[in-house]
């Protein structure tokens, strides 16, 4: 008895082991792609940036929900395919946290934003942003996006 008691014991630490690596290892690729995908944004990089959302992502910006394409087509043609774009978007105290199963994770962070408009005008805003990722087909994907503006002081 006290032999099987022991295996199991063991059994269950190497278990915990793997499942602490394989969360760490999830949580490192997250943090990577929400950089990849802040990167893509602040550049203007449309397609780099739409490309890190699942195709059916819940999108939710200035208390409006959106769907993907329609975000897509937004962002490609009235934004930057007009002459505006971001000139700012600095994240800061990013947290990542990975749920059991080291298949999905959600990611929060404050944001500094700058915009320029087609016209020329300047928006700057802080704000608060939550990522849901989801790892499907291999590649990391936002399958949910909140972003809230932090009212001035």
């Amino acid at each position: 008895m006290k032999k099987i008691l022991i295996a199991l014991v063991t059994m269950f630490i190497s278990f915990s082991v793997v499942a602490d690596h394989h969360n760490a290892t999830a949580a490192t690729e997250v943090r990577n792609a929400t950089n990849a995908f802040n990167v893509a944004y602040e550049t203007n990089d449309v397609e780099g940036y739409f490309n890190m959302y699942a195709e059916n992502a819940m999108l939710y910006f200035y208390g409006n929900r959106w769907e993907v394409s329609t975000y897509y087509d937004y962002w490609k043609n009235s934004m930057v395919g007009a002459g505006g774009g971001v000139e700012k978007n600095t994240a800061s105290d990013i947290q990542v946290m990975v749920a059991p199963g080291g298949n999905t994770a959600v990611v929060g962070s404050f944001i500094e934003n700058r915009s320029r408009s087609p016209e020329g005008n300047i928006n700057e805003e802080k704000a608060y942003e939550t990522e849901v990722w989801q790892k499907i087909d291999g590649a990391w994907k936002i399958i949910s996006l909140h972003y809230s503006v932090i009212a001035p002081e």
